[in-house]
């Protein structure tokens, strides 16, 4: 078994899989191709993102309560609202400001994962994740604010194929870090077994 320090073992890795299906299925409607309407996917973004900071919101209250880790999900879960509540408030300023949001959350999404893969993990498989999606986040974030020439259905593909990336992502962390969770109760029990069996020595020893 891998070495694993019990403190950075993501508990809600389950809020990983919600969030990797709802990234994928958004992802593949966009890269589909069945978002042309650009007034009515903005507005659908601005939903998604919405949903993506509830999923987020509830891993911060989970490590609340477990006093750990809850300030990341935090900063996660407020990109995401922030984002979705500027969407949703400004829509009326056109579309081109709608694209500079999202594009900005797309850079800035792809900063927190980098800064996740830094703080927020030991594993060398989760770093190397996050460090994907944060890598790409940014990249994808470039290439859309630089390219003035690119069409409005162009960029909901090129953040849609973000979001499938995210969703990959986020899909193989959280089967990750559940495989970890049963490595480490597999761990303690072994433990267990190795403290009792080393506690019945003892006191065999001493009626002796």
């Amino acid at each position: 078994m891998a070495h694993i320090n019990r403190k950075f073992i993501d508990k809600y890795w389950l809020v990983f899989i919600f969030r990797g299906v709802l990234a994928l299925v958004f992802g593949m409607l966009a890269l589909g191709g069945r978002m042309n309407d650009i007034p009515a996917t903005v507005s659908f973004v601005s939903v998604f993102l919405l949903a993506m900071g509830i999923i987020d919101s509830s891993a911060a209250l989970y490590n609340s309560t477990k006093k750990r880790g809850w300030f990341t999900s935090v900063i996660d879960a407020a990109v995401d609202i922030v984002a979705a509540v500027i969407l949703l408030t400004f829509s009326n300023n056109g579309i081109l400001f709608s694209l500079i949001t999202i594009a900005v959350y797309t850079f800035v999404s792809g900063m927190i994962d980098i800064m996740h893969s830094c703080v927020s993990t030991i594993d060398p498989t989760d770093r190397f994740i996050r460090i994907v999606a944060g890598v790409c986040g940014a990249i994808i974030a470039f290439v859309v604010i630089n390219a003035g020439d690119l069409t409005d259905v162009a960029f909901v593909r090129f953040f849609g194929s973000y979001m499938t990336i995210v969703g990959a992502c986020s899909l193989i962390y959280g089967v990750h870090n559940r495989s970890q969770l049963g490595e480490d109760h597999a761990a303690r029990k072994e433990a267990a077994k190795k403290t009792k069996k080393s506690a019945k020595a003892k006191s065999s020893k001493k009626s002796r």
